[in-house]
Formats: C-alpha cells, sequence, structure tokens
C-alpha cells in the first residue's frame, strides 16, 4: 500500500485454493437472499397482502434497517476483539434461517397488528444477519494480501451472489404462486428461503475451515477511536459513500419488480421473468468483467458498471410501450451493470482495509465492513422507503386481497418512475463521490 491510498502495485499474495474461494463465495446464499427477498417481497407483502398503507409499509420496512446501522458498527467491534470470523457465521447464520421465516409466519390477520408484527421479526432477522454480514464482508482483507487476488476471490463471490439472487429472488415469487398467494404463500417462501440460509452458512462455515488469516495484531482501544480511523481513511469515505448511495437506487428498483410486473409489463409471474433476465447474463459476464478490471483498474470498471446499470435504466422508461423481449433485454443489460457493480466496490474495500491496517499496526477489519454493511443496509432501505413514498404521492391503491389492486395511470406512473428514473439517477449521481478514492 502507498500512502496515498490502494494500488494496484501490491504484493499479488498467494493464490488461494480452490476450496477457499467456493466455501467463501457459498456465504452469499446467506447475503443475497437476505438482501434480495426482503427489498423484493416485504412492501407487496404489505400493502397487497395486510392492507398496510404504502406509506405505513414503507416505514415498516425502514426502521429495522435503520436499527441495522446502528448495529452492524458493534458487530463489527465485537468480531474484531474475538479475533475469530468463523464462529460468527455458523451462530448467526443458522439464527437468521429461523428469524426469516418469522417474518412470513406470524397470526392470521390484516392492518396495523401484522405490520407490526412484520417490523419486530424483520428488525430480529436484520440483527441476526449483521452478526453473520460483517464477519463475513471482514474476511477477504485477511484472507489474501494480493490485490489481484482479490478481484479473484470476489469474482467467485459475485458469480455464486448472482446465482443466490436468481434463485431466490426469482424463485420467492413463484413460491407465493404455487403455496397458494396471499399469507400462505408467503409463508412457503419464507421456509424456501430460510433452507437456502442454511445451506449457504454450512457451506461458508466448512469451506473456510482450512484457510489461513492474515490478522493484524491488535485492534484499536475504542469502537470510538475505532471510526474515527475509519472516517481519517480518505478513499473508505469515498468509497462507501458511493456505495450507499448506489445501494439506494438498487433498493428502489428491488422494491419496484413486483409493481413493475403487475402494473407496467401486466405479467403474473413477470417477477420471475424480470429476475432471470436481471440476473441470468451477470453469470455470463463474470469473466469479461475480470478482464476489464485488469486493464483499467478497480476504480475505472467500477464507473463503467455504474454508468451501464443507469443507462439500461434510463431505457426502461420506455416499457410500457415496449414488447415484452426488449424490456427484458434492457433489465440484462441493468444487470451486467450491477454485476460489475458488486465485483468492483468489493474488491476495492479490502484494498482500502490493508492499507489501514498497513498504515495503523491495528486489526480494524470488522469495524470498516460494520461501517460498510451499515451504509448498504441504509441504502437498501431507503430504497423501499423511496419507493413507497412515490406509490403514496402518485395515489397507489393498497389491497387485503392478496392481489394487487388495479391503478389508475397515475399511480402507474409512480409505479414505472420509481423502477427506472430513480435508480438510474441515484446509481450514476453516485460515480461523483469516488472523486476521492485514489486508485493509483
Amino acid at each position: 500500500m502507498t500512502s496515498a491510498g490502494p494500488s494496484r502495485d501490491v504484493r499479488q499474495g498467494t493464490p488461494l485454493p480452490r476450496r477457499t474461494l467456493a466455501g467463501y463465495a457459498l456465504g452469499s446464499l446467506v447475503t443475497g437472499p437476505f438482501g434480495t427477498v426482503p427489498g423484493l417481497l416485504l412492501l407487496p407483502y404489505l400493502t397487497d397482502t395486510l392492507g398496510v398503507a404504502a406509506g405505513v409499509a414503507g416505514l415498516l420496512v425502514l426502521l429495522p434497517k435503520a436499527w441495522d446501522v446502528l448495529v452492524n458498527p458493534v458487530a463489527g467491534r465485537i468480531s474484531d476483539r474475538s479475533g475469530h470470523r468463523r464462529p460468527f457465521l455458523l451462530g448467526a447464520g443458522l439464527l437468521l434461517a429461523v428469524l426469516f421465516a418469522a417474518i412470513f409466519a406470524g397470526p392470521v390477520g390484516t392492518g396495523g397488528p401484522a405490520g407490526a408484527y412484520v417490523a419486530v421479526a424483520f428488525l430480529a432477522a436484520a440483527t441476526a444477519f449483521a452478526f453473520f454480514q460483517v464477519p463475513y464482508v471482514a474476511m477477504p482483507a485477511e484472507l489474501t494480501g494480493g490485490y489481484a487476488e482479490r478481484t479473484r476471490l470476489m469474482t467467485w463471490r459475485v458469480a455464486v451472489l448472482a446465482l443466490a439472487i436468481l434463485v431466490s429472488g426469482a424463485l420467492a415469487p413463484l413460491v407465493v404462486d404455487l403455496g397458494g398467494g396471499g399469507l400462505a404463500g408467503h409463508r412457503w417462501a419464507g421456509a424456501f428461503v430460510g433452507a437456502l440460509i442454511v445451506v449457504g452458512t454450512l457451506g461458508a462455515f466448512s469451506g473456510t475451515r482450512t484457510a489461513s488469516a492474515r490478522v493484524a495484531p491488535e485492534s484499536e482501544p475504542s469502537l470510538r477511536t475505532q471510526l474515527r480511523t475509519a472516517a481519517s481513511n480518505v478513499p473508505f469515505r469515498g468509497l462507501l459513500a458511493c456505495w450507499v448511495v448506489q445501494a439506494a437506487g438498487i433498493g428502489t428498483m428491488l422494491a419496484g419488480v413486483q409493481y413493475f410486473a403487475d402494473h407496467v409489463i401486466a405479467q403474473r409471474s413477470g417477477a420471475t421473468f424480470l429476475f432471470a433476465a436481471f440476473v441470468g447474463p451477470a453469470l455470463l459476464v463474470m469473466p469479461l468483467w475480470t478482464r476489464v478490471g485488469a486493464r483499467l483498474g478497480k476504480l475505472r470498471a467500477l464507473i463503467v458498471a455504474s454508468l451501464l446499470f443507469a443507462a439500461g435504466a434510463l431505457a426502461l422508461l420506455a416499457a410500457g410501450v415496449l414488447p415484452p423481449v426488449a424490456t427484458y433485454l434492457l433489465v440484462a443489460v441493468i444487470g451486467c451493470g450491477y454485476a460489475g457493480q458488486q465485483v468492483f466496490a468489493m474488491a476495492m474495500l479490502p484494498d482500502c482495509i490493508d492499507h489501514d491496517t498497513a498504515r495503523t499496526g491495528r486489526r480494524q477489519a470488522g469495524v470498516f465492513t460494520g461501517l460498510w454493511t451499515a451504509g448498504e443496509t441504509l441504502g437498501l432501505a431507503i430504497g423501499p422507503g423511496i419507493y413507497a413514498l412515490l406509490l403514496q404521492l402518485f395515489g397507489y391503491v393498497s389491497s387485503s386481497t392478496g392481489e394487487a389492486a388495479a391503478q389508475d395511470p397515475t399511480a402507474r406512473l409512480g409505479v414505472l418512475l420509481g423502477f427506472t428514473l430513480v435508480p438510474a439517477l441515484l446509481v450514476a449521481a453516485a460515480v461523483l463521490l469516488l472523486r476521492r478514492y485514489e486508485d493509483s
């Protein structure tokens, strides 16, 4: 690491064995479903099954995530002090699986009490997720010191992440339909995603068993000191700000998938097809993104991927008059951009952490990743809130029947803008925040 910041002119590091690459990547079967399915199902579940008003539903989805913003740095501090990341993966991952299923397993009912139960269960699940995600995201900085090797590790992770998003995001709405829709269908979907989380937890815990960890000798003496040190890392601040804003854009689009399928392309299983179009091509372009990163560097490659995402989202403004095939092709373009965003942002994070460790000689990867995951959680929570606010402003009508109510043209316009224009603006504008990240 140079004094200026993360650099590609660092030691290459010993190549990680395939067992470690695959084992670490399997953790995406935990992070992918939890990052995807609540944003996909919760808002429509609240508005179209439990009969909660759109504005209130957005608040119920936001508050547990806002709590997570406070919990994540604490989880990072605790995992730093323990010196061991893997036990957190096992305990928190298994607890998360149970709590996720509980979100959709509440007592029969509609309205405020049912919505409150969902919010409390979601808060508990989000807390368990923090104690899985933060140690998990901290591990790459300790598994390898190689600049390029981290990109390789993230390529494996994001490939499995894309597969996890495809399986959970495309199949969860289908499970709801096959389970009879409404309360019963959502309970089946909760159990399905809980099972995926169990598989990912056991895979990550077992697969990283033989991996060696490069752990700094000591951590900062207090959480406040650690947070102050993280704030002094200028490249990290720029990367984190970009990550948060882009997460808000992605969260906004994710929240709108079911609404877009119901009211713009008007296909019953449209959410499943949209997810297949979004994630399927992303799996194919991962080797291409690796080559782009090697040629341009991680920073420029992240900017290219972000602008590709934004361009595809803007083009989707015409979805109301496009044939379905053209709509799905544009969604595939967005998915390719999303894959690149994930690879390069997450590969740049351990570079920032390693730079700080070299500068201070202290172990605080958990606090950096705690802030990182807190920022991502905040962004992904703000996204559904933005979408719910748009629905409220454009007059969206809620339902307690398990089926979306018919909407007038104004409400359908809100559905479209929240899925296209708003995510495009957020993701594109966020690249301006990378000016302070130095990739020399």
